[in-house]
């Protein structure tokens, strides 16, 4: 994959998974990189473990400050005198029946997963209107085109995402903005010890699907290529993804199947 050594991207939720390892892939072909997410410590210790460190930004944000976006991106633009693509990567995921989930965790799982990102894309919006370039990728999940139990607040502001950025994508096609949502399957993170509970709390076990889904690096990689590509959206997982398709021509076979299989 070519690409300018001059191109800037910006990634949230990169302290880790995901996020982590997309820095390390972007680094590596030599683009600036500015990394995001609440942990200041831990974005320099990404930093530290990347092949040219130099060109690593650290800047802290918490996705959930709307009002600080203008203020984050005004210093993210000034950190290397542009950006070119925004990853919005950061978000929390969600383990518990809707019957047991007090509505003190959906508000968060939509604070987090999307009026962040909407609050950062939009404050981020007017630089690349200006620019008559930019690229938004945006991280959805499978979850984001179908459903699951135990995870009812998180597939609602995944789909949510998919609704807000089809929209984007048309209004300023004009303006040259290309918009990209990658819908991850089970990838090797944290994101089920990480997923909130029905009162609020960290989950702190690992699934077997995350923990034999596909590697973080992998999925990184791929995530680049079809960002490169300007895809409207890439699924990248193992077989997983094939429920995309069930869903779309036999949506009462997928139902059954996901009852089945009952991931939790």
């Amino acid at each position: 994959m070519k690409e300018s050594i001059e191109k800037v991207v910006w990634i949230t939720g990169a302290s880790s998974g995901i996020g982590e390892a997309l820095t390390y892939a972007y680094n590596d072909k030599k683009y600036k990189v500015i990394i995001s997410a609440r942990r200041e410590e831990a974005l320099e210790k990404v930093k530290i473990k990347c092949t040219h460190p130099e060109n690593v930004y650290v800047l802290p944000l918490d996705i959930t400050l709307f009002d600080e976006m203008p203020e984050k991106t005004t210093e993210a633009i000034t950190a290397f005198d542009r950006i070119d693509i925004l990853i919005n990567n950061a978000g929390v995921s969600q383990r518990s029946l809707i019957t047991e989930t007090d509505f003190n965790v959906y508000k968060k799982l939509m604070d987090v997963n999307y009026l962040g990102t909407v609050a950062l894309t939009k404050a981020l919006l007017p630089y690349f209107i200006t620019q008559k370039n930019g690229h938004f990728a945006t991280v959805s999940s499978l979850m984001g085109k179908f459903s699951s139990p135990y995870r009812s607040g998180y597939c609602g502001v995944k789909h949510a995402l998919h609704g807000f950025f089809d929209a984007l994508r048309m209004e300023h096609e004009k303006d040259r903005i290309s918009v990209t949502l990658i819908c991850p399957g089970f990838i090797q993170t944290d994101v089920a010890k990480n997923a909130l509970t029905g009162n609020g709390s960290k989950q702190n076990t690992e699934d077997e699907a995350t923990k034999n889904g596909l590697p973080v690096a992998v999925f990184a990689n791929r995530m680049m290529k079809a960002i490169s590509r300007k895809k409207y959206e890439a699924y990248i997982g193992r077989k997983e993804i094939i429920a995309i398709y069930v869903k779309r021509f036999f949506p009462k076979l997928l139902h059954r199947i996901v009852l089945k299989s009952n991931v939790r």
